[in-house]
């Protein structure tokens, strides 16, 4: 990007607490479109694993410290958005709750004050301890996932729906939202997010559908079209056990699907087991005849056995019949316009893009790119809110922060 071109959200200061992976992937979308992001850990936190800290900055401070509170207070006096990825209350007890910043004596009115937590605050449970899997299964979500085995127990998609979609993610649009209103206003608000309600959101296409009984989900779980119970629309082992995808819903993608596959199967493809007999074959104008699903499904998962996975791609690549690679994560790297393992920030914007994820394009820098170590960014922070050396030093002979974090000349 020309040095010349601002990013969309450039200028704009957000302070991040530590936590689990929703608050770090709302704080790594706003840094990936250019916000000054400093995550703020605590004085004693060991380094971690947290491969959502790119662009970001890193404050290791003892904010239960009076010195180190009043710190934290001064930096968020002059923030645009905080993160606050704690249970209820945590902030507040420290004396760092909305009213500090929002109330008629406020220190930042202008403050968009973002919390993200995983049930409602206003729930039934709302002061019980969770995670992702918990919050699908609140949201009512979870119970109309496709089924992983012959009990019908729910598959889940990793922490994928409820805390980056439902946490990060709706957090992050939260603040946006929030930023334009500011815009108008000039004030600042308190942004609520939890990854029940998130997720519930995020999933309103299924669950209307299940709430209005329409067709789409109007059988048991397992047994509609979108939830693995239609035989065109799932995934099928391959000849050298790799994965194949079929999502051919409609007639004219499920007919030219259909006609492809049986024409790459061998001349003589006789399936035991099928109620209609070994030579039956499935054609195309019955595709919404469930009483054909069974065999439909038995006659698919035995073709596709006779093949390999890149075989089958090799098929149907470049057609129009909905059927495509289950590609491990660096094979879907290579199709990217990058080739880079790490995701690239979407969506595009054509005149003002996202920072690029991987600088200078070096994938060696990444470890140090993606992680950073608690207190890195110190003293230059503490610099920028004109602390003196003198301030700093008495910061570490109370313990609010490291000796380590602050340059040896100083001392």
């Amino acid at each position: 990007m020309p040095p010349s071109l601002e990013f969309p959200l450039s200028g704009v200061k957000v302070v991040e607490f530590a936590g689990v992976a929703p608050g770090p992937f709302c704080g790594l979308i706003l840094a990936d479109w250019g916000a000054s992001v400093i995550r703020i850990d605590r004085s004693d936190q060991a380094a971690y694993c947290d491969v959502l800290a790119r662009g970001k900055r890193s404050l290791a401070i003892n904010f239960k410290h009076k010195d180190g509170l009043e710190v934290v207070k001064k930096l968020l006096a002059e923030a645009d958005v905080l993160i606050d990825p704690f249970r209820p209350g945590v902030l507040e007890k420290l004396g760092l709750g909305p009213e500090v910043f929002l109330g008629r004596d406020g220190l930042n009115k202008k403050l968009i004050y973002t919390r993200i937590v995983g049930f409602s605050r206003s729930g039934h449970h709302k002061d019980m301890a969770g995670h992702d899997l918990n919050y699908l299964a609140i949201s009512g979500i979870l119970s109309m996932m496709p089924p992983s085995d012959e009990t019908g127990r729910p598959s889940f998609p990793l922490t994928l729906l409820g805390g980056m979609a439902g946490g990060g993610l709706v957090a992050a649009n939260g603040v946006l939202l929030a930023m334009l209103e500011r815009s108008h206003s000039g004030l600042g608000q308190i942004v609520e997010s939890d990854m029940v309600s998130g997720t519930r959101y995020v999933s309103s296409f299924a669950l209307i559908h299940k709430t209005v009984h329409s067709p789409l989900f109007s059988k048991d779980t397992g047994s509609n079209v979108a939830d693995g119970g239609a035989p065109y629309y799932g995934v099928y082992r391959c000849r050298d056990g790799k994965w194949f995808t079929v999502a051919a819903a409609e007639p004219q993608y499920y007919k030219l699907f259909l006609t492809t596959f049986l024409a790459c199967l061998p001349y003589t493809h006789d399936v035991p087991g099928l109620k209609r007999g070994s030579t039956w074959v499935p054609r195309p104008e019955k595709q919404s005849d469930r009483k054909e699903w069974s065999d439909l499904r038995t006659f698919l998962e035995a073709g596709f056995l006779t093949k390999t996975r890149d075989e089958w791609t090799a098929v149907f690549d470049g057609r129009d019949a909905c059927a495509v690679p289950v590609l491990t994560p660096s094979e879907a790297a290579v199709h990217t316009v990058t080739c880079s393992p790490i995701p690239q920030p979407h969506p595009h914007l054509s005149r003002t893009p996202a920072r690029d994820p991987v600088p200078n394009g070096d994938a060696r820098s990444l470890n140090t790119w993606l992680k950073i170590q608690p207190g890195t960014h110190n003293e230059e922070i503490l610099t920028e809110l004109g602390l003196s050396m003198r301030e700093k030093l008495v910061l570490v002979k109370q313990g609010v922060i490291s000796q380590s974090t602050i340059s040896k000349a100083a001392l």
